[in-house]
């Protein structure tokens, strides 16, 4: 439908794939097994204090006088909650790496029921949204020293997020479960279990090497893989979820790393174009979570262009049969919140390719205004493709049953 007032496209309500939880303080005393939980995380709160660094990592530390935060202390390592994955309801100077409680944040970040009230004020029907303290795609576990400990946290959170966060919102908010990345075998078993429940989506790391753990390239993830595509679960990887942010100078300052966060995103696409899983999966879905797209129509050249002239030596020959670009747009999914260039481009993006996305609480969080950004985005395209950027193509990925 179009406005006749002002030549734009109505915006349907949207389905959001990449937002965020903060996980509530009763989490894991309430869904880990009793014998786990003295050796499981605990939430506390207590004032922040700085950095210090321990066998090559960065670690905060507490401190009586610093800001009031809440943690998670997990196998002697503490996990605080900053203010800028909470960021909803602050003005951008406010936005800091400052460390925040959750009576301080809006109660949306943690409370199911607090969350669907605020998409009803942000024109949002449906919610996808990624861990914080186990990280985007359960790092926090996949470390742990104790992995007997750490599977049993992984089917707690997916537990809890299951029934609990979405349990009673009336298909609103969408499952997003965790893998144990440590064990392929124990990963299929997860995928299995989840899809058997209805959930249809699953959180893995865009270059899991950069977690020590073998690439997609040596056939090690085939089953994961294999499960997925068997049980209709989309592979969903967001940025940073590698627990890497590109970088230039080592001294730059965050806002390069800002400005670059797409291009793990790229990397990882280019991985799985070239490395033969979309050819031996061809239901197999990908989901890149707040990687934009704007960089999408040159990638696929690039790579059309490398497929064309260098495939002989470039060792993919006999493993990519078709350019690349042909499995981009028939198993790869991008999404966008601000991103002029890659809505200017849409049609090489791919119309059915592109998702919507608000990242509520994050700082970068379009809420409560998402209705006007999607607006200044699509506004002018033709209302079947406004449809489908906002809301149709998010349905058909996950299978929901909004629309049908």
């Amino acid at each position: 439908m179009t406005s006749e007032a002002s030549g734009t496209t109505e915006i349907p309500k949207i389905i959001s794939v990449d937002d965020h939880v903060i996980e509530p303080a009763h989490l894991f005393e309430t869904w880990l097994p009793t014998k786990y939980r003295d050796r499981g995380p605990k939430p506390l709160t207590a004032g922040i204090g700085g950095l210090e660094r321990v066998a090559s990592k960065y670690r905060f530390t507490t401190d009586p006088n610093g800001q009031l935060t809440d943690w998670w202390e997990y196998e002697g390592n503490l996990f605080p909650y900053k203010r800028i994955i909470a960021a909803v309801g602050f003005s951008r100077d406010e936005m800091t790496l400052d460390g925040i409680t959750r009576e301080q944040m809006r109660k949306g970040c943690w409370d199911p029921k607090a969350r669907l009230a605020d998409m009803d004020l942000n024109h949002v029907e449906a919610s996808l949204c990624f861990p914080t303290f186990p990280r985007f795609c359960g790092q926090t576990f996949a470390e742990a020293d104790d992995l007997e400990v750490g599977l049993a946290c992984v089917r707690a959170y997916n537990d809890w997020m299951v029934e609990e966060w979405c349990g009673d919102s009336g298909g609103r908010l969408i499952p997003l479960c965790l893998i144990p990345l440590w064990d392929v075998n124990l990963a299929v078993a997860e995928i299995k279990r989840n899809a058997a429940r209805g959930v249809r989506a699953v959180t893995f790391s865009e270059i899991p090497t950069y977690l020590g753990l073998p690439s997609i390239h040596s056939g090690y993830w085939d089953p994961f893989f294999a499960a997925c595509e068997e049980t209709g679960t989309v592979v969903c990887m967001h940025i940073g979820s590698s627990s890497q942010m590109p970088a230039a100078s080592p001294d730059a300052p965050p806002a390069v790393e800002a400005s670059l966060s797409f291009n793990n995103a790229m990397a990882s696409m280019m991985d799985f174009l070239f490395s033969g899983v979309l050819v031996r999966f061809p239901k197999l879905k990908l989901a890149y979570a707040e990687g934009q797209m704007g960089w999408v129509p040159y990638a696929l050249e690039r790579a059309d262009d490398v497929w064309e002239e260098h495939r002989a030596w470039g060792g993919v020959r006999d493993l990519i049969p078709h350019p690349p670009s042909t499995y981009y747009y028939r198993q790869i999914f991008c999404c966008f919140f601000r991103d002029k260039h890659g809505v200017a481009s849409i049609e090489t993006v791919g119309v059915d390719n592109a998702t919507f996305e608000t990242d509520y609480p994050h700082v970068d969080s379009t809420w409560p205004h998402t209705k006007r950004v999607a607006e200044e985005h699509v506004g002018g395209l033709p209302p079947d493709v406004v449809y489908k950027l906002l809301r149709g193509n998010a349905i058909r990925m996950l299978d929901l049953d909004f629309d049908k």
